[in-house]
């Protein structure tokens, strides 16, 4: 019997500890990628910390997502949110971060970056309504700064999305649904010459539980060539997007209070919402043999978007009212290219990765005060021209059969050049930085794994915030520079156990430092009033257990703590920062025709100001799934979201603002948008 049989994944973590390494194979041998009995992927001898992972695609299958954004919920601790129209980028929280609409969280789809920075609404915006969840093969997803292939917004983590070339069956699907839900999907990849012709169109409307319906109406298209396979071939795609929406911003609590709005669903500014394209071409190759690999994807983007909202309703324009427009178009040029191989290195087996990332975009943007989307007059219009180059070197060492190292650094510089509208915001300004990293890991002892992790990471600023002198909303007030890269330092400790059969157990311990939470304000067209300082410290458990070939358990849960480092004060909270976070699914097949899955989803209170006085309530919800076969190739899923028709917040703020007849300074209140109500959908997809 094993020293840490019969005992709990957290009792296995410390007792092993001191056991005796178990030598699986010769060192000399590569160690390869085995799969557990079920979808999930095994992290022992792969992983360079405890808080990487790949996503298999039958496990995002499983996944019932309201919206598309919602399936990079399958990486452990993270929350995706919306506090808008469902065409605007989602929220994001992780790791004690309330990420906004991606500053912390880098996301690649098919290779291609999707946070934008520099843009008209929040730096690192992260739109994924393009994306289409059937077409996705995997999603690989690592959290802190201590991977030297993820540069920009990668501090707090990073989430990749990869497509298929080829789908084993050609999908059609037709989804009906309460709020004026309808979705119709039709994809397939049939052989064209040496290759295969991936195709795939998306038509998609809700219009949500709101009184002023959100009306969002999109259409989604991809058309791919590909060649060979994911390790030697290439493949060109084409990718297109459209919408429209209206949108329910968040309101004030005393609105609901008073009696001035009907129910929670109700809106202070009904004219509030957007507009918004992305049209994409890009190509990748890899070229692989036993001992190395090479590969490459080139893109180029073209994303638009005209957003209209309203958070503080008469405080500023009592006549008019405070709506305000921020149109966004860009051109976005992007390269990647990395080099592996494997080899020796002081007589020990090595494995190295050297890459290059470079990176161009051409931006117009602005901020307009409107109202009902007429414009009335222009804080700010700014053409930004943003180049960045990042090259990195990573290398992994095997020195005993029971520890490896890796180690990494990657250079990155930036170069801003900022056309203003009011000369003197207008300028340029440059930066770089060294990012090391550090991975050691122990083991494994009876199938677990222990690592050490450090490492140092940034995200970018806007461009606007870097040479900007006054505040264009008076331009006699001097405005506060930030820095083009903010520095970020990360600390992990980990274990990964699959000692007990089918259970993947992992535990991270971190620590997260900024060196500044400035940030620009797209709202304001300056940047933020805060520079301070601050730390993350927290833990999270994430388990995965196939407890039957007809059920699978996933179980994540982490916490962490946020402060300020500095004294202040206004308090050492940071406003918005997530606490606790947990979810549980159950996923159930294989019992003859029928298949389902259910999935409780929960983050906790946050401070809404510093001095903590001020909270906002935990949000929880549970999402259900009921399908049937009628055959192999035609199956029946209904969704139900919302399950227990919860009246919870998608998320809380904390402001002053002024509704009509109140006095001319407003008041101090908590704004919130709420979870969708209970509702649902029945979706036919048929293969062929």
């Amino acid at each position: 019997m094993h020293c840490c049989a019969a005992r709990t994944p957290l009792a296995i973590a410390l007792a092993c500890l001191f056991s005796t390494p178990v030598l699986a194979q010769d060192p000399a041998t590569p160690v390869a990628t085995v799969v557990v009995e079920g979808s999930r992927p095994t992290g022992l001898g792969v992983a360079d910390t405890a808080s990487t992972g790949v996503v298999s695609q039958k496990q995002l299958e499983a996944r019932t997502v309201y919206r598309p954004g919602e399936l990079l919920e399958a990486t452990p601790g993270l929350i995706v949110s919306q506090h808008s129209g469902e065409g605007k980028a989602n929220q994001f929280y992780l790791r004690g971060l309330n990420l906004d609409h991606g500053t912390d969280l880098r996301t690649t789809i098919d290779g291609m970056l999707v946070n934008q920075r520099s843009h008209a609404h929040g730096q690192g915006w992260t739109d994924l309504n393009f994306m289409i969840p059937e077409l996705a093969s995997s999603l690989d997803y690592a959290k802190g700064p201590y991977s030297a292939e993820q540069g920009d917004f990668a501090a707090a983590g990073a989430v990749s999305v990869n497509y298929v070339n080829t789908l084993a069956q050609g999908i059609a699907a037709a989804g009906i649904g309460q709020n004026g839900y309808a979705r119709t999907l039709l994809a397939d990849s049939p052989k064209l010459g040496n290759g295969n012709l991936l195709y795939a169109l998306e038509l998609f409307r809700n219009d949500g539980p709101f009184i002023h319906p959100d009306g969002f109406r999109k259409i989604n298209a991809l058309v791919r060539y590909s060649d060979g396979s994911d390790t030697n071939g290439f493949n060109v795609t084409l990718m297109g997007y459209k919408a429209h929406w209206n949108a329910s911003d968040q309101i004030a609590q005393r609105a609901i209070d008073s009696g001035l709005l009907q129910n929670r669903f109700d809106t202070i500014d009904p004219t509030d919402g957007g507009k918004a394209h992305r049209y994409s071409l890009s190509a990748a190759w890899s070229r692989s043999g036993d001992d190395a690999s090479t590969k490459a994807n080139v893109y180029i983007v073209g994303n638009q978007l005209d957003l209209y909202s309203n958070f503080t309703y008469f405080l500023d324009h009592p006549a008019t009212g405070d709506q305000f427009n921020q149109p966004d178009r860009r051109i976005t040029l992007g390269f990647n290219a990395s080099h592996w191989w494997r080899g020796t290195l002081f007589n020990r087996p090595s494995e190295t990765t050297v890459g290059v990332q470079l990176q161009s975009d051409n931006i117009h943007n602005g901020l307009h005060d409107t109202q009902s989307r007429v414009r009335l007059a222009t804080t700010r219009e700014d053409h930004v021209r943003q180049r960045s180059a990042g090259v990195y070197v990573q290398n992994a060492i095997t020195w005993a059969p029971w520890f490896r190292s890796v180690l990494g650094v990657r250079e990155d510089y930036y170069h801003n050049d900022v056309a203003s509208q009011l000369a003197l915001n207008s300028g340029t300004a440059s930066a770089h930085q060294a990012s090391p990293k550090l991975s050691l890991v122990f083991g494994p002892w009876n199938k677990t794994e222990y690592y050490v992790s450090l490492g140092r990471g940034f995200h970018s600023n806007d461009a606007r915030g870097t040479t900007i002198r006054v505040d264009p909303k008076n331009p006699d007030m001097p405005a506060t520079r930030e820095a083009p890269i903010v520095p970020a330092r990360g600390l992990e400790l980990g274990v990964r156990s699959e000692l007990v059969r089918g259970l993947q157990t992992s535990l991270a311990l971190y620590r997260l430092d900024y060196n500044s939470e400035l940030l620009f304000a797209g709202d304001a067209g300056s940047t933020a009033d805060t520079g301070r300082p601050s730390r993350r410290t927290g833990v999270e458990l994430s388990n995965y257990y196939k407890l039957a070939t007809w059920l699978t358990v996933d179980g994540d849960i982490a916490y962490a703590r946020t402060r300020y480092r500095d004294a202040d004060p206004a308090g050492a909270y940071i406003p918005g920062s997530v606490e606790g976070v947990a979810s549980l699914a159950l996923t159930v097949d294989n019992i003859g025709p029928w298949f389902g899955a259910v999935q409780l989803r929960y983050f906790g209170p946050r401070p809404l100001i510093e001095d903590n006085s001020v909270r906002s309530k935990a949000t929880s919800t549970i999402n259900a799934r009921v399908g049937y076969k009628f055959s192999p190739r035609l199956r029946l899923a209904v969704e139900i979201y919302n399950v227990t028709g919860r009246r919870d917040s998608a998320i809380d703020y904390a402001y002053r603002s002024r509704l009509p007849g109140e006095a001319a300074e407003g008041k101090f209140d908590v704004h919130f948008h709420p979870i969708e109500s209970r509702s649902l959908r029945a979706n036919l997809i048929a293969n062929f």
